[in-house]
């Protein structure tokens, strides 16, 4: 006889039935996890070119119809605001859970997050620069070209949108929900720490190899500090900060610096 609910009550969730693996393979076969696999997939594209890879160059936020500037301003918001949905359903799982309080992705110690936002930026992102160099030096790198809009009213802010959208995306999967769900799994930290920073790093391998261990290093230091403070804000701050300024102070300060040069 199948169970009869009265009207106006509302019925729970299974919350047993909850498996955090399948979860997880879930959620990054939707975003960084996928992006992982075509990113190993563009390096081998590069690789079997007859240009050496350090004489390729990688471009990144290009424009769609740069001859019609409202429809290319579209299209960007739409590559804003759609990749941020996994880390929006990476929330929704975690609530479900009880564990978003714990992540620190919140308003409540603004300056911290901003704070360290900054200090992380300039530790990371200065050495990062000497890694690229490198690397390119050494022929596993490409040249990264970071800002190919064409100039709009609307190339700045569209610029600090897709700053924000991927640090958000990257650091609340990678980190606050990768983490959170491998626990679970009974995995120790340093594996945890390892295994998000691989995968950080081969999403950025179509950029090259000096783009993996930059960013293989930058993923052992976020997992780090958060597993030190529970603060994923302040992951998301500094990510902010690395992409604004690759994507918008380099081309805003170019000009001068080629003036000098």
């Amino acid at each position: 006889m199948t169970e009869q609910i009265e009207e106006g009550t509302v019925p729970e969730l299974p919350t047993g039935r909850i498996r955090p693996g399948y979860e997880l393979v879930l959620v990054l076969g939707i975003s960084l996890g996928q992006s992982a696999v075509y990113s190993i997939l563009s390096l081998l594209n590069k690789l079997t070119y007859q240009v050496p890879l350090n004489q390729q160059t990688t471009s990144m936020n290009n424009s769609v119809t740069p001859d019609r500037p409202w429809l290319d301003l579209l299209y960007q918001l739409a590559g804003i605001v759609f990749p941020m949905v996994p880390a929006f359903l990476a929330l929704y799982l975690l609530k479900l859970t009880g564990d978003r309080a714990k992540i620190g992705f919140d308003l409540k110690r603004p300056g911290f997050d901003i704070g360290w936002g900054f200090g992380l930026a300039a530790c990371i992102g200065i050495p990062g620069l000497g890694l690229f160099a490198v690397a390119k030096l050494l022929g596993l790198q490409t040249s990264i070209s970071a800002s190919n809009l064409a100039a709009n009213w609307w190339t700045i802010p569209v610029l600090l949108g897709l700053a924000l959208m991927n640090g958000v995306l990257e650091e609340i999967v990678m980190i606050a929900y990768l983490f959170d769900r491998l626990r679970k799994l009974k995995w120790k930290w340093v594996w945890i720490v390892v295994l998000s920073a691989g995968i950080r790093g081969t999403y950025h391998l179509y950029q090259g190899f000096g783009s993996f261990l930059g960013n293989f290093i930058m993923g052992v230091v976020f997992g780090v500090f958060y597993l030190k403070t529970r603060r994923v804000g302040a992951l998301v701050a500094t990510h902010f900060v690395l992409d604004a300024v690759s994507f918008v102070g380099y081309p805003l300060a170019a000009p001068w610096l080629a003036a000098w040069i």
